[in-house]
């Protein structure tokens, strides 16, 4: 008896304090500054320089290029940037080593999906 007292003490104590949860879809949560969410990537500042692919720990960047069509430019221009959600550790690396910053991190951290293929995107995906 003195048991369910006691925890009718502290359900009734708990009941008149504020709410602690969010009504998360509804309304976003905060992030502090210095959040690592997913990148961002900007196919213009891209050099192909393949220093993100390089520095990656887990391997999960890959891209390619092609040379570019104006003869007096000549850095590469990208054909194709992917990486791989499934494996992605956000360690924020690709955007240290990134020398033209096309590659930054952003505040979004939604990444679920229903397949594992899903978590596969592309460049136009990473521009959004």
């Amino acid at each position: 008896m003195k048991g369910i007292m006691k925890g009718l003490g502290v359900t009734l104590k708990t009941l008149t304090q504020k709410k602690v949860t969010y009504a998360y879809p509804d309304k976003p949560m905060e992030m502090p500054d210095r959040f690592r969410g997913i990148q961002h990537f900007i196919p213009e500042l891209c050099i192909v320089c393949n220093q993100c692919a390089i520095v990656c720990p887990t391997q999960c960047i890959s891209l390619t290029g092609k040379p570019n069509p104006d003869p007096n430019k000549k850095v590469k221009v990208i054909d194709t940037f992917d990486i791989n959600f499934e494996i992605c550790i956000l360690c924020d690396l690709c955007t240290e080593v990134c020398p033209t910053e096309a590659i930054v991190m952003t505040n979004n951290f939604e990444l679920a999906a229903y397949s594992r293929d899903d978590l596969f995107k592309n460049s136009q995906w990473l521009e959004q």
